[in-house]
């Protein structure tokens, strides 16, 4: 039999006390912790999310158009990204919000489909290279750095109707339409990623019914995907170092992203579950550039050609690469990007990988199962739980995994259901920062961190239900009227003092709705009126 023990009131004010005190303590000693001088600080955004324009000045049709316009009913709002943020028009406005904020790097995408709007070459639209070259001028005018994205999902239409990823020809084409950014962009661009996120365009493009094009193919396009992406990362690299960066004096790079994959238990098997679950999520696109030995994963290898024999393919469903493809990928990065947001706890699946099982999936490849812990405090989108452990962990396994690589947290951040008093944003870059620094303390060669994002913005399937910005964007208003929240003015003193602080809560930005500010114009207009009146009595 258990007894509750009551506490009195004077013991329980000492114990709050007490742990009141221990905060404070943590804070105070946290306080005195810097990031290195030469750190560099960021934020982001991508073309498809905030630029609108869909169809001006030539732009042709991207996949995420012809999803949106064709298919509403699978986004949650049946939104889409017609309009959005309308940095098409409002890029100066963007630049200013990147200039308040203190940042050293802008991180944007290019929308292939604006420079060349069939995706082929023999069309190049100026209109959307004048569009990236003002956008770039103006951030350079600012001393700030452009971190340019060359892919970020949004494949112009008439490749995706050749095949898109899985066609190989689009290796020529993707080395076609950087060789034009490179050319025309390439003399102030300094950091270049050809692909963000490979395993997002792959998996949840080819083998799920998620991202732009939802093909819904389990187990096959995505690594046909993956292994022309890759063959064309390579070539973008190759032509950038021999031909470019003599000259341009950039660095150029791949980002890749992956939640931490904690064990669920302590036991054996669930730590092999979260070192395989890391090999196929981080592995599969970083183990051909960053090992020593290139080529995919081993237990990669070993695992889908075993499954596939079992489910009765002639060869692996993984494609192989020659010798001569492996080491024309390895060694092409300048460095790691790596996009986090969140943790999922991983154990074993055992039950469900029977001989007779012949329907193919990476989740299946993968042998886990992924679940969260119900104490996890969450954002509003349904797979972001607050886990700063997480980032810690990681980076130290990317540290070990490849030899500590120089690493750029290209994103991070926290979705809420939007308003500029955004303190569970605030706690979260607070705590994920600390963490980032209880990581450099332990020797992970991180140079910087890119907040995500700059701005309320499109959030692909979950459209304008979710909101990721620094700055509130009032998507009523034909302005798409911009005000800073709270985080935006907190992350801008870590910018500026190079250290995170807890006990920082300013207010935001007056954020005065459309239909409030109609209001106050009709109001001031009858004021106006009023006093003339009286002024002619």
């Amino acid at each position: 039999m258990h007894r509750r023990m009551k506490l009195s009131q004077p013991v329980l004010i000492g114990i709050l006390l007490i742990l009141e005190c221990a905060v404070l303590s943590s804070h105070a000693e946290n306080a005195h912790r810097r990031f290195p001088p030469d750190f560099v600080w960021g934020v982001g955004s991508s073309s498809y999310q905030i630029e609108g324009g869909w169809n001006e000045d030539g732009k042709g049709e991207s996949i995420w158009d012809h999803l949106t316009h064709n298919h509403p009913e699978k986004i949650v709002d049946k939104s889409n990204g017609d309009v959005t943020s309308d940095s098409y028009h409002q890029w100066q406005r963007d630049v200013q919000m990147v200039r308040e904020l203190g940042a050293h790097v802008y991180r944007f995408s290019l929308s292939w489909s604006r420079i060349l709007p069939t995706g082929i070459v023999n069309i190049v639209n100026k209109a959307g290279i004048r569009y990236y070259s003002n956008l770039i001028d103006e951030l350079q005018r600012f001393n700030i750095t452009p971190m340019v994205t060359i892919y970020h999902w949004d494949l112009p239409q008439r490749l995706q109707e050749m095949g898109g990823w899985t066609n190989p020809e689009m290796i020529n084409y993707f080395l076609d339409y950087a060789r034009v950014v490179f050319e025309q962009l390439g003399d102030r661009v300094k950091i270049w990623t050809t692909f963000n996120e490979p395993w997002h365009v792959c998996e949840q493009a080819y083998g799920q019914d998620y991202m732009a094009p939802s093909y819904d193919f389990p187990g096959i396009p995505n690594y046909l995907c993956g292994h022309n992406l890759l063959k064309a990362h390579a070539e973008a690299v190759h032509l950038y170092r021999n031909r470019f960066q003599p000259t341009q004096n950039g660095k150029i790079g791949m980002t890749v992203d992956t939640s931490w994959q904690e064990p669920k238990t302590d036991s054996d098997e669930d730590k092999e579950a979260s070192e395989m679950a890391m090999q196929f999520y981080i592995g599969w696109f970083c183990h051909p550039v960053f090992s020593t030995a290139g080529n995919y994963p081993q237990v990669m290898i070993d695992r889908i050609e075993a499954l596939s024999k079992q489910q009765g393919f002639p060869r692996s469903r993984l494609p192989k690469f020659t010798p001569e493809e492996v080491e024309r990928i390895k060694g092409t990065s300048d460095f790691f990007g790596i996009n986090t947001y969140t943790t999922m706890l991983v154990t074993r699946n055992d039950r469900n990988n029977s001989v007779g099982h012949r329907v193919p999936s990476f989740q299946h490849d993968m042998n886990t199962v992924e679940t969260s812990d119900p104490v996890w405090p969450r954002g509003a989108s349904v797979w972001l739980h607050v886990v700063p452990f997480g980032m810690y962990k990681l980076l130290n396994w990317i540290r070990k995994e490849y030899d500590n690589p120089p690493v750029y947290v290209t994103e991070n951040g926290y979705s809420d259901y939007g308003g500029t008093s955004d303190i569970g944003r605030v706690n979260y870059y607070n705590s994920y920062l600390e963490s980032v620094l209880d990581a450099i303390e332990d020797g992970c060669n991180v140079k910087g961190y890119i907040a995500w994002s700059l701005m309320d913005s499109y959030e692909w399937k979950a459209g304008f239900t979710e909101k990721f910005g620094l700055f509130h964007v009032d998507f009523k208003h034909p302005n798409r009227t911009r005000v800073a929240k709270m985080s935006a003015k907190v992350y801008s003193k870590i910018i500026r003092t190079n250290k995170v602080d807890w006990d920082y809560h300013p207010e935001p930005e007056v954020f005065i709705p459309s239909s409030a500010r109609k209001c106050c114009q009709v109001f001031s207009a009858l004021i106006t009126a009023a006093i003339a009146l009286i002024w002619r009595m």
